[in-house]
């Protein structure tokens, strides 16, 4: 496999994470209602686009995310993203499962007081994303800055009706979760 540069595969993310989550009609791509795509179809019209990807580079990409963002079919000719979409069209049919006692959820300093008061919310998102490790929350609040991580009581939430469902990946999904299910760790 052709060695493929940091800054090339973190482009080609960005960029795949952009259309199979948000806005795949911004390059012609439609997602059915389960988020996938047809590979070939994604290559072309995203060349058409100026974002030339060879089929070689995807497969690097999709394979190299530390994250885990995007899954292949198992005859590999349509991908989608594991998690995260902001559009209602898709419904990416995971089975409700129960969680781990504790999950935890990593965020900027800015959103602490709003969580306290409101919870957490998906925001533009389908789901809240949860990690069921402590070292994967850190890692994604430190995006924004000094991350602040809050433990999730998954149990009591789950017990509540709170409905918890897994991606591809392994991130914990769930829909609002109030405040009462969380404790911010120091």
């Amino acid at each position: 496999m052709t060695k493929f540069s940091e800054k090339t595969t973190l482009d080609v993310s960005r960029f795949l994470s952009f259309i199979l989550r948000h806005q795949p009609e911004s390059i012609g791509v439609q997602l059915d209602s389960d988020g996938w795509t047809d590979v070939e179809a994604l290559l072309a019209k995203a060349a058409r686009h100026g974002h030339t990807i060879s089929h070689e580079l995807l497969l690097h990409v999709v394979q190299s995310n530390d994250k885990r963002r995007f899954t292949l079919s198992p005859e590999g000719d349509k991908i989608r993203a594991a998690q995260g979409h902001s559009s209602k069209q898709v419904n990416l049919q995971y089975a409700p499962q129960i969680p781990p006692p504790q999950l935890f959820h990593g965020t900027a300093s800015r959103f602490v007081a709003s969580i306290l008061r409101q919870g957490l919310r998906p925001g533009q998102r389908q789901h809240v994303h949860l990690s069921s490790e402590l070292k994967t929350a850190k890692a994604v609040g430190a995006r924004h800055g000094a991350p602040v991580i809050f433990a999730v009581d998954a149990a009591a939430a789950h017990a509540a009706g709170i409905a918890f469902y897994q991606a591809d990946n392994g991130v914990w999904l769930c829909g609002p979760l109030p405040a009462q299910y969380l404790r911010q760790l120091d």
